[in-house]
């Protein structure tokens, strides 16, 4: 039996998915592909590929209730292909738990790139041990959990991993090019602004409101850094002195 990673491709478009499917394979990667999102449900059960990626855009049925669908029977990663434009779209499926997104048209061997660093991501990183708590925060490394208020607090793969490693360095201000190399791959090292969406994301739901940076402080220029210690969960050195920064903007910066 073959031990490469099988990657089930959604989309419409034949001609997408055969130029996907060709590059992918040329890649080393075994592809089945779906012309749609009923078909994805169904190979997605017959197969049980290792990751999916969906076209958000498909007649019968969406790639976001596609991912919804999928959550509720496995935990698979997904990887969204979005028009430019979509920004909502980019962030309903985010809210929803997608690993990744990739804007069309796309770059083939960027695509491949993505889709080797979700899967390295999928295997995990060895859990530290301990538990970091503050406020009514309370982060399980051992256990890979996170509550607060005494309730689970749900995170999608990426951002347990962008917490933990800023959870596993509390107190430290780690770089934001280790943070894109170890969370997303050497690939993602100079994406500032897509860690920022992604921290952004982590402070929400860690309870900073909008504009806050909470306890996960930025340094410009620098990195982030949890502060599991300060009593304080103002905005460091992000420049929101006016509190009017919008946090999924400028704020997570």
């Amino acid at each position: 039996m073959s031990t490469q990673p099988l990657v089930l491709i959604a989309d419409d478009e034949p001609r997408i998915t055969k130029l996907v499917s060709l590059a992918l394979s040329a890649e080393g990667f075994r592809v089945v592909t779906a012309s749609g999102g009923e078909d994805a449900l169904r190979k997605a059960e017959e197969v049980r590929p290792d990751i999916v990626l969906l076209d958000i855009v498909m007649p019968d049925i969406d790639g976001i209730e596609v991912m919804r669908q999928l959550r509720e029977r496995r935990s698979v990663p997904v990887i969204l292909l979005t028009a430019k434009g979509s920004t909502s779209d980019k962030a309903k499926g985010l809210d929803l738990g997608a690993d990744d997104y990739v804007a069309k048209p796309f770059d083939l061997d960027e695509l491949a790139a993505r889709v080797r660093a979700v899967l390295r991501r999928a295997l995990g990183v060895a859990p530290g041990g301990g538990i970091v708590s503050f406020d009514d925060v309370e982060i399980d490394l051992e256990r890979r959990m996170v509550s607060r208020g005494g309730e689970l607090v749900q995170l999608s793969r990426t951002e347990w991993l962008l917490l933990q490693h800023l959870a596993t360095n509390a107190g430290k201000v780690v770089l934001h090019t280790e943070l894109l190399t170890k969370v997303w791959g050497p690939e993602y090292r100079d994406d500032l602004q897509y860690l920022r969406v992604w921290v952004s994301r982590v402070r929400r739901k860690l309870g900073a409101r909008p504009g806050e940076s909470g306890r996960i402080k930025t340094f410009q220029g620098i990195g982030y850094l949890l502060d599991a210690e300060s009593g304080r969960t103002d905005i460091v050195g992000d420049g929101s002195r006016d509190g009017r920064r919008d946090g999924a903007h400028r704020g997570d910066e």
